[in-house]
């Protein structure tokens, strides 16, 4: 098959990004030459690396992650503006893979944050990669934001978690992206083991007055009604920053249509469920084969 170019767009999800490792290796198998990478948070990771030409290294570590050192990688703290600094995971990335700078790269890539300060999006287009990570992957109330300049910086997903419209499409190449916040299949509703939300939740609690605990023995007096008590401060911060992506998500894919659009089902895994990488992977190559083969 003659060689095709591709625009390749990489949202935001979590560990779900794990697929897009899938989808990169897949589209190049298939012949297609990457002529542009764009990513938002976990899409900025994945993205940024392989531009940086380290995706090999960086998915070896990646999918050899246990429950305990996705759980170590994480620096707890109290901070007012999250709980998780994101120094040492991202430390432990530029020891995967080395310093970088984005200008360096052989293919032109874009990683997206948001301002908090400014309500505005943020495109980092040159500059230390390892900072343009840290700030497109600062999810609101867990990761401590990065301060530079004068801005706040947050996830991209806040305003643009598939950042299709930053494409500056070059003349007969395609735009391929990768939703990881698709339609839920009830095939990955089976029971599974509690993602590393439960984890930061007991985390939380163990920081907490008595009174504020999540623990059933402790826990102060819900207003709620019984049947809707089930949510952790933890698990309706994720919801909800979930469920702003996924309409985001939509809107964005309704008004810039990419010409092929990889989707991942969000219930896949949880947004921390780092250890679970093989089968992300797997789901994530299926995913791409499937689309490679509708589109020839």
């Amino acid at each position: 098959m003659p060689e095709k170019k591709v625009h390749l767009v990489l949202g935001s999800g979590g560990a779900r990004g794990i697929a897009h490792i899938a989808v990169i290796e897949e589209l190049e198998k298939a012949g297609y030459e990457i002529v542009e990478v764009i990513g938002c948070s976990m899409g900025a990771v994945v993205g940024g690396i392989y531009a940086a030409g380290h995706l090999p290294e960086y998915k070896k570590w990646i999918l050899g992650l246990s429950k305990r050192d996705v759980f170590d990688l994480l620096d707890f703290t109290f901070a007012k503006q999250g709980f998780v600094k994101g120094e040492k995971l991202f430390a432990k990335h530029v020891e995967v893979t080395g310093e970088e700078k984005i200008e360096d790269f052989p293919i032109p890539f874009t990683a997206v944050a948001t301002d908090m300060r400014d309500h505005s999006e943020v495109h980092f287009k040159k500059g230390d990669l390892y900072k343009a990570l840290r700030a497109s992957v600062s999810m609101p109330g867990f990761f401590v934001p990065v301060v530079e300049n004068g801005q706040v910086l947050v996830d991209g997903g806040v305003l643009n978690p598939l950042p299709i419209n930053l494409v500056e499409k070059k003349e007969g190449a395609e735009i391929i992206a990768v939703n990881l916040n698709g339609k839920m299949d009830p095939k990955y509703d089976k029971p599974s083991e509690p993602d590393r939300l439960e984890e930061m939740q007991n985390w939380f609690d163990k920081i907490l007055p008595d009174s504020m605990k999540t623990n059933h023995k402790t826990k102060a007096k819900s207003e709620l009604p019984a049947d809707e008590d089930s949510f952790s401060l933890i698990e309706l911060m994720d919801s909800s920053f979930s469920f702003t992506q996924d309409r985001l998500t939509e809107l964005i894919i309704e008004l810039y249509k990419p010409n092929h659009l990889i989707e991942i089902p969000r219930n896949v895994c949880g947004v921390f469920d780092f250890d679970q990488g093989k089968r992300v992977y797997e789901i994530g190559m299926e995913a791409c084969k499937s689309v490679i083969k509708q589109k020839d």
